[in-house]
């Protein structure tokens, strides 16, 4: 057996795969460190396996003891946990209004802090601990009527967005002993961003006031949809100084080209399925590292849960057929043919075990 992320890791690991042999043998296990936090990055083309893989790491994350994970599931791929036979929690999240601070609130609105409702909006953030405090007090700001109606109309748009509450998301709830499955699927971008901003900054406070003695492991699905607003700051904030702490943020994403540079440059370990897109290659070429010898783009899979693995803690490089699901995958692509049969009012056949065929 092999570990990835740690040479002599003696904590708790999780399996990933196994060795994929040049003649597509199974080789050895490959598991993964879970004893110390990690910055990784899981790439791959649509269908390629990297939210089926991001659901391997979070099996294993459930069995793990001593980490509370936590998955950002903007697509419902982790949705089915719910009903599986495992400690995982489903919750459609809400946070404090106060999560956000002014510029965060400026920023999830898209307006300029320093004129206008901006400005009327930053204010607001900065006196009132709710949304209801903050349309109460822009209300009655001493500011023109045209300035007073916009910010009051940006204010009604968040509010329109049902995440903001008084109590949010507990911290219980996130540091604990379970997955917890944040849905974001019925979520526009913008407030699923501001609930990413809002638990990514509020499980680094937690590990540095030491109000939990769990490491978080935050997975973010289809995070190339928050590298460009509100929740970009905060993430950046956990890739780059989140190991101190024990903060663990694992991304998976379509589009590696999509994610900052110092995300790429931060990943200790990179998980990367199928790329077509030179784009995409070439951000990741960039960042590549001198032990990683020959053509980047020579070396990815072909094959659908196939992943080239480079592991910057150890300096190595794996290739490895990530192993098969224990829990039920949101992530599958549907097909019209999945539904012939029902349409001709017959029982369709379904396999019963959870295949690559068609992940994400």
């Amino acid at each position: 057996m092999v570990v990835i992320g740690h040479e002599a890791a003696t904590g708790p690991t999780t399996r990933l795969g196994h060795y994929r042999a040049r003649d597509g043998s199974r080789g050895a296990a490959v598991d993964i460190d879970v004893d110390r936090p990690h910055v990784g990055l899981v790439v791959g083309k649509r269908g390629s396996g990297k939210t089926y893989t991001l659901g391997v790491l979070a099996e294993g994350l459930i069995a793990a003891a001593g980490v509370a994970p936590v998955a950002v599931d903007p697509m419902g791929a982790f949705t089915p946990l719910e009903t599986a036979d495992v400690s995982a929690m489903v919750v459609h999240p809400s946070v404090r209004a106060d999560a956000l601070d002014p510029r965060q609130w400026c920023t999830v609105l898209g307006l300029d802090p320093e004129q206008g409702a901006g400005a009327l909006v930053w204010r607001a953030a900065s006196e009132c601990a709710t949304l209801d405090g903050m349309r109460s007090w822009v209300a009655d700001a001493d500011a023109a009527a045209s300035t007073v109606r916009a910010a009051a109309n940006y204010l009604a748009l968040a509010a329109s967005w049902d995440i903001f509450d008084a109590t949010g998301i507990e911290m219980q709830t996130l540091c604990s002993d379970s997955l917890t499955v944040l849905d974001m699927s019925g979520l526009a971008s913008r407030p699923a961003g501001a609930v990413l901003a809002a638990v990514a900054t509020a499980l680094y406070d937690a590990r540095i006031a030491e109000q939990t003695s769990r490491l978080p492991w935050l997975l973010v699905d289809e995070a190339h949809v928050f590298t460009d607003g509100v929740a970009r700051r905060p993430l950046r904030r956990l890739v780059t100084r989140g190991r101190q702490p024990g903060v663990s943020c694992v991304l998976a994403t379509q589009r590696p080209s999509a994610v900052p540079a110092t995300t790429v440059s931060q990943t200790d370990l990179l998980v990367a399925h199928r790329l077509t897109s030179m784009a995409d290659i070439n951000a990741l070429q960039a960042a590549q590292p001198t032990y990683l010898d020959g053509d980047f783009a020579a070396r990815l899979p072909e094959t659908t849960g196939d992943a080239l693995v480079v592991d910057d803690g150890t300096e190595s490089v794996h290739h490895v057929t990530v192993r098969e699901r224990r829990t039920p995958h949101g992530g599958k692509t549907p097909r019209a043919s999945d539904f012939a049969a029902d349409s001709a009012h017959e029982a369709p056949s379904r396999d019963c075990e959870t295949r690559w065929r068609g992940g994400n």
